[in-house]
């Protein structure tokens, strides 16, 4: 698998529990097909934003107690009333999709990071409120494993997005590192450019493991589901990391391997922490 944030909804997994799965599929659904319209196909960039505004509308129609006649938010109105998802979550989305059609560079970090504010960080937020967990410190490690799945994302599809004309890695980091869009272009992995990449592996890192502690506050099968998510970003850094930032040659991703390796640290986690710590200790 990869670390799209939107492959990461867990949808048909046997960990969530069967009465969330129909109310997770429709969000997954209306985020899964908007992202489309931003990114998919050849469509110029105005019906793109036509497409986007048309949900925007629907959105607008559900917050004034409306079910529209649609396939994907006619369902998801029911959801969004059963479990008292604020719109403002969901427009969020949109406005983050809308804004991949007419901007393809982020002068700092702190603008990529508003984007995954509103890109990424919605996303655990609804599912909170579907799970019915959505307290404060809940949402904050929320927030912060989604906005690191979005940039393992960004940093394990920096050759993809190059193709679509788009460069997500701060411009203010390039510059730091020396770093021009011409070595995107040619994809060489020098010096600099690895020095680059450990930079942005250990900010998505520390920012993955900040919010980890879900993991272990959500109870039974949800808090497994999220601790096999992050493990499974933890192993995209890691390849990345392995191969010096080289993801031009080849794009890390998350085998069936790899998830039988990490699948005991995931169902048995407190244990698996005193091994490594006592691993550490002998070291």
């Amino acid at each position: 698998m990869q670390v799209d944030h939107y492959e990461n909804f867990p949808v048909a997994s046997i960990a969530l529990p069967r009465r969330f799965r129909e109310p997770v599929r429709w969000v997954y659904h209306f985020a899964r097909s908007a992202d489309d319209f931003a990114d998919e196909g050849d469509l110029p960039a105005d019906e793109r934003l036509r497409r986007l505004g048309e949900y925007r509308a629907l959105l607008a129609a559900i917050g004034r107690g409306e079910t529209p006649a649609h396939p994907i938010l006619g369902p998801l109105a029911g959801v969004i009333r059963h479990h008292d998802i604020p719109l403002a979550w969901l427009t969020d989305l949109l406005s983050a999709f809308e804004q991949d059609v007419t901007v393809t560079r982020y002068a700092t970090y702190a603008e990529l990071a508003d984007y995954c504010r509103r890109s990424a960080n919605p996303v655990g937020r609804i599912l909170l409120h579907i799970f019915g967990q959505a307290t404060p410190r809940n949402l904050a490690l929320s927030d912060g494993i989604c906005t690191a799945l979005q940039l393992i994302n960004f940093w394990q599809d920096v050759a993809v997005d190059w193709r679509k004309g788009r460069v997500y890695l701060p411009q203010e980091d390039l510059v730091r590192f020396n770093v021009g869009e011409a070595q995107i272009a040619a994809a060489r992995a020098d010096g600099r450019w690895q020095a680059l990449m450990r930079f942005e592996v250990d900010r998505a890192l520390r920012m993955l493991q900040g919010g980890a502690p879900l993991g272990l506050a959500l109870p039974g099968r949800l808090g497994l589901e999220i601790r096999l998510i992050v493990l499974g970003g933890e192993t995209v850094l890691r390849k990345i990391h392995s191969v010096q930032g080289d993801v031009f040659a080849q794009r890390p991703v998350v085998g069936g391997l790899d998830m039988l390796r990490v699948l005991p640290r995931a169902l048995f986690p407190r244990l698996a922490g005193r091994v490594m710590r006592g691993l550490e200790a002998q070291g």
